[in-house]
């Protein structure tokens, strides 16, 4: 097979709706958008994309996971956040969902993730936008 080459910079941003269901819409805004670099999918390999979350101000995206391959995440900009909002304080930029990995995130500002399957993408359990619970109430 030939190398696969992508100018993601220039890839238009698509619908997370495929992928990630209809609550990737909020009030008629994509709050969750995709940049499909790879699918090779159909010849038993993985996916890849570029992900951008845009949480409405004072909202957070709650999304409940389940990795049904290797989910390798990189996070480019922004981040994961409490449920105030406020950015998480664990170290490190690098995430593995291995197979069957039940997982979860909110974020609360907009970021860009890179992230890598090895198969088949998470099944995706549940997904909202819901108010950020202020802090001195978290």
């Amino acid at each position: 097979m030939a190398s696969i080459h992508v100018d993601f910079d220039a890839a238009e941003w698509t619908s997370g709706v495929p992928f990630y269901g209809p609550t990737a819409v909020h009030e008629g805004c994509d709050v969750v958008q995709l940049k499909v670099l790879s699918d090779r999918r159909a010849e038993g390999e993985g996916i890849a994309w570029i992900v951008r979350f845009s949480p409405p101000p004072g909202k957070l995206i709650k999304i409940i996971a389940k990795a049904l391959s290797d989910e390798h995440v990189f996070p480019l900009s922004g981040g994961r956040t409490t449920k105030s909002g406020e950015p998480t304080k664990r170290s490190g930029g690098y995430t593995l969902n291995p197979t069957g990995q039940p997982h979860s995130a909110f974020i609360g500002q907009e970021s860009e993730t890179l992230v890598i399957y090895t198969g088949e993408p998470d099944e995706i359990i549940s997904m909202e936008v819901i108010d950020a619970t202020p802090a001195d109430a978290a």
